[in-house]
């Protein structure tokens, strides 16, 4: 093996679980987070699609960094990680858009994003890919809010723990989601 090459971590190598986030983080649909700044409450609707394309250059330089694959702390996830479950918020939220403007008060399926981490092995992804699919699933998750019809931003959606969210306010939560990981990995 060359000096220069980096063996993959195997499975003996898994880096400790993360400490589910059991918070209800719906509460920033309405307050201003103490954390990042972001406040959803602010967001015009109708900018959603424009803010996510002006966010995804941060995270493709975040996934581009010498450090990305480093957790800060051992239970903190690494910038890879966190690029990763953006991405994945990504299409998550584009499917949730999609079932509200095509159904009546659809119930989301469940999304165990904690679960899904450690299943992906989002921490032995690679972070050019993680970044190259992160700008796809923007373009279409942006691409669907900027296509949402003026009367269908009231329209309904529930998740499974009973939060229930417009599609305007569902895509205010999703951003908090986008720009507070930002935070956390300090982009």
């Amino acid at each position: 093996m060359d000096t220069d090459e980096q063996p993959e971590p195997t499975a003996a190598a898994r880096p400790p679980v993360i400490e589910p986030d059991g918070k209800d983080w719906t509460w920033v649909v309405e307050a201003r987070c103490p954390q990042c700044g972001f406040a959803a409450s602010d967001v015009d609707p109708h900018g959603i699609g424009g803010t996510v394309r002006d966010l995804v250059p941060r995270w493709v330089a975040v996934l581009h960094r010498a450090d990305a694959r480093e957790r800060p702390e051992p239970h903190v996830w690494s910038p890879l990680e966190y690029g990763a479950h953006v991405r994945d918020v990504m299409r998550v939220f584009d499917e949730r858009v999609r079932l509200m403007v095509e159904q009546d008060d659809p119930l989301f399926a469940n999304w165990d994003q904690d679960a899904t981490a450690v299943a992906e092995r989002y921490d032995l992804q690679d972070p050019a890919v993680v970044a190259d699919e992160l700008v796809r699933a923007a373009d279409l998750t942006a691409d669907r809010f900027d296509a949402v019809a003026p009367d269908a931003w009231e329209r309904t959606g529930r998740r499974s723990n009973g939060s229930l969210f417009t599609v305007r306010t569902l895509g205010q939560y999703f951003l908090h989601d986008v720009v507070h990981h930002l935070h956390d990995v300090r982009a």
